[in-house]
């Protein structure tokens, strides 16, 4: 008989992905008033946003977090919707930096592009193929 405890399976009440800064009250105002998140959680040096559903992302002061600033981004935010032209058109008359063209790559079935938040986090948009 297996003595091992089996993983809990009543589910996640919520997922966070969090981001570290520098300067969090400039990438607060970003995800606030460019991208229109809704700060749901309050910790004073960390702000986790609701993006949709249970998706949240946090952001953390660098000098208070587990982790630490790095210049050299390993993540990217990727937020896939129903029409990636529609929002092409609205980030394009923003003030963001790294600007992708909007691109269609086949192997993946999906039309993207991509920009950067203050900080240099790059953020994808994406809309799929049907069955991608």
């Amino acid at each position: 008989m297996d003595s091992r405890i089996k993983r809990p399976t009543d589910g996640f009440n919520l997922t966070v992905i969090f981001q570290y800064y520098r300067d969090l009250p400039t990438a607060m105002i970003f995800y606030e008033e460019v991208l229109g998140f809704e700060l749901s959680i309050d910790q004073g040096w960390s702000k986790i946003y609701l993006i949709e559903g249970q998706s949240n992302i946090g952001l953390v002061d660098d000098s208070k977090g587990m982790q630490h600033w790095a210049e050299v981004k390993t993540c990217q935010i990727c937020l896939r919707v129903p029409d990636v032209d529609v929002w092409y058109r609205w980030v394009s008359q923003e003030e963001v930096s790294g600007l992708t063209e909007l691109r269609y790559n086949k192997e993946l079935g999906i039309r993207a592009f991509a920009f950067l938040d203050p900080e240099g986090y790059q953020i994808e948009v994406q809309t799929a193929d049907p069955g991608h």
